[in-house]
């Protein structure tokens, strides 16, 4: 025997009139019902979490094309909020996760998505490396469906109003996602930023400080060694990461340094 609700009882659950409910199913084929050995269909709770997330987004706007693309056809349960969206990415295949990242900036917004979803995100795929729970082609691909997204925003035009903010990992250094988000945010806030990506030569950095009159240099240093900081007159040099201790705070402290040089 199929168990499930039938359209009427799905309409009364969701306020969604059968009507549409059949138009979105056809159209987007955003239901996956069961059928009835009469050939009746029959809608779970996932359905009813689907629709609910749908009329969600268009509450806040989105048409129903645009929801129904965020939502995806692959009938998962969608998340509704961050820590369950962590997890959802931590569980996703491969071929799901760019649509969760997507996903997450479009419902989170880019600020709340960086730091409350990608950031605990990528610590957990780093735990799972570590213990050996994935191996480094996993964690390899993995970092370069996020890296992705996060260059698509960072080739965002930035402003310049608050000045230049110049962005390198330290020599040696590989570990770039962490001050992609970064870059992201501090252009974002209205900054010009030079992201100079990893591996990066400490002089040439400095010389790029001074050639633009940039008011901040920050570092990022995960596993690399930073042999020394350089002390650069009217410029704020912060070094975050976890190669430099607790202490430092992390990349935030570039965030915080920068917004307190523009206040």
């Amino acid at each position: 025997m199929t168990v499930g609700l039938n359209i009427a009882a799905l309409s009364r659950r969701t306020g969604v009139t059968p009507d549409t409910l059949r138009k979105w199913e056809q159209r987007y084929q955003i239901l996956h019902p069961s059928r009835t050995t009469g050939g009746q269909r029959r809608y779970s709770e996932r359905d009813v979490a689907r629709v609910e997330w749908l009329c969600d987004r268009l509450r806040e706007g989105y048409r129903i094309g645009e929801a129904a693309t965020l939502l995806g056809t692959a009938g998962a349960e969608p998340t509704r909020t961050p820590q369950a969206h962590v997890h959802a990415m931590l569980d996703a295949a491969p071929d799901q996760l760019g649509p969760l990242v997507d996903q997450a900036f479009a419902v989170y917004g880019i600020e709340a998505a960086l730091d409350r979803i990608l950031t605990p995100f990528l610590h957990a795929i780093g735990e799972r490396w570590e213990r050996g729970g994935i191996t480094v082609a996993e964690e390899h691909l993995v970092t370069e469906v996020v890296r992705s997204r996060l260059g698509n925003l960072l080739a965002d035009a930035g402003g310049g109003l608050r000045g230049t903010a110049v962005l390198m990992c330290a020599p040696g250094e590989q570990h770039e996602l962490g001050l992609m988000m970064v870059a992201i945010l501090l252009r974002r806030d209205g900054w010009n930023v030079f992201y100079l990506g990893a591996d990066t030569p400490l002089a040439d950095a400095v010389e790029l400080v001074g050639r633009h009159a940039a008011r901040l240099l920050g570092i990022s240093v995960t596993t690399a060694q930073l042999a020394e900081v350089p002390e650069l007159e009217g410029v704020e040099v912060v070094v975050g990461g976890r190669g430099v201790g607790a202490h430092t705070g992390g990349l935030g402290r570039i965030v915080t340094a920068v917004r307190a040089l523009a206040a």
